[in-house]
């Protein structure tokens, strides 16, 4: 590392949406160009709860990326009432999936189907800590009398400790954690428990959604919150502690989608993520733990191999576009307002061999 380029293992994102159709053959290559690997959600619409189901998915992400991409897309299947303990554990022996994704019903986009009771899912936990397969939790509430700035640390309380205490051998990752009590809970924890940490609740509180007027772009579940917490969650992602890793939980929906009555959640990071993570471990003077969180912490997680190749950022000012129009495999422009849109970044990503640079059109 020298003063203007920064090198760095390839990392992987631990935590991404590609959706499906149109908008998958849009995004799918700005993960891509810069992450070997990546933990893919499952919440399509139907979403990924078969083995079936889940081949047909990598089918149609290996069909949105350009020939001789090595891009590896690690499924997760989408957690149900009635899912069948016996489906999940064939998958994660076949290798159709390394996850399974809890999401409480309405928490968020295409989560209707989700668990309604956790304590129901008691068979499949039990079945998930014997073969060694992790967790992911979106971990809110969706109770309407909880604040909706309370719902992560009312789910730690209620459901993820006694969860823990009920399952002690299952490995869970608490994802795209927003607030100070997450951070304290994922440290003092087990070595079982790690947590996600996204660019965007890095950099932004929930002012940010109000600067200027209503700002849809900056909308995303979990919301974010206030300063402290964001402070907190900047401690954890730059504190070295093997527990905290990347996970950018991009979620693409059109402009159209965003500045709308609907106003759908979800914050497009992946084409400049690294670049957003990079500055926040300067502005913490920590530029050299960048790489463990992006590419080491993770991996060891999940009993992952760590990645041979390697990207390097150098310092240069990155002008993010105000909106970028991504092609689907018919042509037709999707148009999206990436983070960070209008802004410069003291930091560019430089790949040896890029994949389809990201470009805005118009």
């Amino acid at each position: 590392m020298t003063s203007q380029r920064l090198s760095l293992r390839q990392p992987d994102d631990w935590h991404v949406h590609l959706r499906d159709g149109a908008m998958l053959q849009a995004v799918a290559r700005a993960t891509a160009r810069q992450f070997a690997r990546a933990i893919v959600m499952p919440n399509l619409s139907p979403p990924v709860t078969t083995v079936a189901a889940a081949a047909a998915y990598r089918q149609r992400i290996a069909a949105a990326l350009p020939d001789g991409c090595d891009f590896q897309p690690l499924l997760t299947a989408y957690l149900t009432d009635a899912i069948d303990p016996a489906e999940i554990a064939l998958g994660f022996g076949e290798g159709a999936w390394v996850a399974c994704k809890l999401y409480p019903a309405n928490a968020t986009t295409n989560s209707a189907a989700g668990v309604t009771a956790i304590e129901g899912l008691t068979p499949v936990l039990e079945t998930l800590e014997r073969i060694g397969m992790p967790l992911l939790i979106h971990g809110e509430v969706t109770s309407p009398d909880i604040d909706i700035f309370d719902r992560e640390a009312v789910f730690i309380e209620r459901h993820l400790e006694p969860l823990l205490g009920r399952h002690p051998g299952l490995k869970v990752v608490l994802e795209h954690i927003t607030t100070s009590d997450a951070v304290d809970f994922v440290r003092s924890g087990p070595a079982n428990l790690a947590a996600t940490i996204t660019p965007h609740h890095l950099h932004i509180n929930r002012n940010a959604m109000f600067a200027g007027g209503l700002r849809p772009d900056l909308y995303c579940l979990p919301v974010a919150k206030r300063e402290l917490h964001r402070i907190a969650l900047r401690g954890a992602a730059t504190s070295g502690n093997p527990k905290f890793f990347l996970g950018t939980d991009s979620a693409p929906h059109a402009r159209t989608a965003k500045e709308a009555a609907c106003g759908c959640a979800g914050i497009f990071n992946a084409p400049f993520a690294l670049e957003s993570y990079a500055a926040v471990f300067e502005q913490e003077n920590a530029l050299e733990k960048l790489e463990a969180f992006a590419s080491g912490f993770g991996p060891r997680f999940y009993g992952l191999p760590l990645n041979p190749g390697q990207i390097s950022l150098v310092r240069e000012p990155l002008e993010v576009p105000r909106q970028l129009h991504l092609n689907d495999a018919a042509g037709t422009a999707v148009e999206l307002v990436p983070f960070h849109a209008g802004e410069t970044l003291p930091w560019r990503l430089q790949l040896d061999a890029p994949i389809a640079p990201i470009a805005p059109r118009g």
